[in-house]
């Protein structure tokens, strides 16, 4: 009976000797769980997928386990296989985290870019307001300055614009060149037109009756053209000033006595509307 009893317990260590022996010292898979399941618990995102890093660790640990207490080599590895599986997908949702995260940084960053594009132009659109406003507002300002002037030399709004009359004692008798007495209101004039250089002015000369009809036409462009020489020495632009000679045509008073023939004898200067002003209107 002893005898017996000694041949079971020797079967039985053996046994168990056997079955210890059937765990290697190194498992692949078991080394690949615990490689992937470290990995994804370090990461900084592991949050996103807190459910298969759960599974991971769980399966991991039951690897562990059953490779600690020698357990079935099929078993360890199975557990593994699932721990890895698991490592593995909770690695890719922290993939498409990351991924989705630089998506929209490119589009906060594209948005960033967008508004502040949008908001240069908004500044310069409001800078080009500004100038032209500014423009504006020094047009007026000259053209305020021009009626000022031919206020002080007493002209006349009409119809055709704002009219100023240069009588005949600017001129010698007969003849087409200006008396010294003419050239301050020139001057005047000139500098008023230089301030405003969207302002026109067209001069007419005028004749009385005396002499050929002939004569007075030549001697009223010729009357013209001197103003309008005076003007471009002093700077007005070229582009201001239009002449007309209306000869004896169009009298403003009777040929009759003198003093209707000095009235017809003149120069006027009709001051157009500022085109810069009138295109900003």
């Amino acid at each position: 009976m002893k005898s017996y009893s000694r041949i079971l317990i020797g079967a039985g260590l053996a046994a168990a000797l056997g079955a210890c022996s059937t765990t290697p010292d190194r498992i692949e898979s078991l080394e690949n769980a615990r490689t992937l399941v470290s990995q994804v618990e370090a990461s900084p995102r592991a949050g996103v997928a807190a459910s298969n890093v759960a599974e991971a660790r769980k399966s991991l640990g039951e690897a562990n386990r059953l490779a600690e207490s020698g357990g079935d080599l099929n078993d360890i590895e199975f557990q593994s296989t699932v721990a890895s599986l698991n490592a593995q997908i909770a690695n890719e949702k922290i993939l498409a985290a990351d991924a989705r995260d630089e998506i929209e940084k490119g589009t906060a960053e594209r948005q960033a870019v967008l508004l502040q594009s949008r908001e240069r132009e908004a500044q310069t659109r409001a800078a080009e307001a500004e100038r032209r406003a500014q423009e504006a507002r020094e047009a007026t300002l000259r053209a305020q300055t021009l009626e000022q002037e031919l206020a002080d030399l007493k002209a006349k709004k009409t119809d055709r614009g704002v009219v100023l009359t240069l009588g005949d004692v600017l001129f010698e008798t007969g003849r087409a060149n200006l008396q010294p007495g003419a050239y301050p209101t020139i001057d005047r004039l000139a500098s008023a037109l230089k301030e405003a250089p969207g302002r026109t002015v067209l001069i007419e000369g005028h004749t009385d009756s005396v002499g050929s009809a002939e004569f007075n036409q030549r001697l009223s462009e010729n009357r013209a053209e001197s103003v309008q020489r005076a003007l471009l020495e002093r700077g007005v632009a070229s582009n201001q000033i239009t002449t007309v000679g209306k000869g004896e045509t169009t009298p403003i008073a009777s040929n009759d006595s003198a003093g209707g023939r000095q009235q017809n004898r003149r120069v006027e200067m009709i001051f157009q509307e500022d085109r810069a002003i009138a295109s900003d209107e």
